[in-house]
């Protein structure tokens, strides 16, 4: 599953700018409308959070979590994640649970959740005899 992304650097600080942020210790979540239509995605880490290596993993996890609970067809939103310094040290379901809370906050759609509601039974009604 890919998103597109953002790689101009205008719409980065037009994100930064105009969009609503969302802070967890492990993750930052910038959300704001765009007029594209689609939604776009920012994976961002800075040298802050470490080398190439650790900077890689970072956005490597947030992709996975990103695909596990971002529908494609979310709308018209410029998504930007930015790793904090112990983002490349957690696990990737620890990552996953972060984004969860956050896109919650932010009041966009979880696919996870909605997978997870479809997978639960309903309960069957005991007869009494």
């Amino acid at each position: 599953m890919r998103y597109r992304t953002i790689n101009k650097n205008k719409d980065f600080t037009r994100a930064y700018a105009r969009g609503k942020s969302y802070v967890h210790p492990d993750l930052v979540l910038y959300v704001s409308k765009n007029r594209v239509g689609y939604t776009r995605i920012g994976l961002t880490a800075s040298k802050k959070v470490g080398h190439a290596v650790q900077r890689n993993r970072a956005r490597r996890v947030m992709r996975a979590a990103l695909a596990e609970h971002l529908p494609l067809n979310v709308g018209g939103y410029d998504i930007i994640l930015v790793a904090r310094g112990r983002t490349p040290y957690l696990k990737s379901t620890r990552v996953s649970k972060t984004l969860a809370l956050l896109l919650h906050k932010a009041g966009l759609p979880d696919l996870a959740a909605q997978k997870k509601s479809r997978e639960t039974p309903p309960e069957k009604p005991q007869s009494s005899c």
